[in-house]
């Protein structure tokens, strides 16, 4: 079950940038005593009954639509929520978090420098692979902001598919209205 909170940021707001395993590994490892929360939308957590069931170490090999290759690495951390846990309150301890993704990177060693996504859904929001925006800590709280990336076409100029022309704000244009 989502929590929804007041006063927390919008992501129109936010500059999308990514978070490396790297990164989210120290910001456990330095806020072990906190809880562990995840802002899958604005105002919208992932709620306190939700497990890490899973951690993919991938490895995306592509082609675009303009013949172009690429090669990249993620790591994906799947939660889920428990049917069977709706009553409860208390969020999983980024220590325990580092826990498990420890005992996984000794399992199957982490790329570092890997892009981290996280992977939910629930009755209300779709599976959706998610990026690590933001994170802030709140009292006792670490909280992940998460977000997604829209689909873009990768090979624009082969395509030929023109840039997307943006307005300057406060700028008026003859014939636009504005004016």
């Amino acid at each position: 079950m989502a929590i929804e909170w007041d006063n927390i940021s919008t992501f129109a707001e936010m500059t999308l940038k990514t978070m490396k395993t790297q990164e989210f590994l120290d910001v456990l490892k330095s806020n072990q005593g906190k809880s562990l929360l995840f802002e899958y939308a604005p105002g919208l957590l992932v709620g306190a009954n939700y497990h890490i069931t899973e951690v993919k170490h991938v490895t995306v090999d592509s082609v675009d639509c303009g013949a172009g290759v690429d090669a990249w690495k993620e790591t994906v951390v799947q939660l889920w929520e428990d049917p069977n846990e709706l009553e409860k309150t208390a969020f999983m301890s980024a220590y325990k978090a580092m826990g498990i993704l420890s005992k996984v990177g000794q399992m199957k060693s982490y790329v570092m420098d890997a892009e981290l996504k996280i992977e939910y859904s629930n009755a209300r929001f779709h599976t959706a692979q998610l990026f690590v925006n933001d994170y802030e800590i709140r009292d006792t709280n670490l909280i992940f902001k998460l977000a997604s990336q829209p689909t873009d076409c990768k090979a624009k100029e082969t395509c030929g598919i023109q840039p997307e022309v943006t307005e300057v704000a406060g700028s008026c244009a003859p014939g636009s209205g504005c004016c």
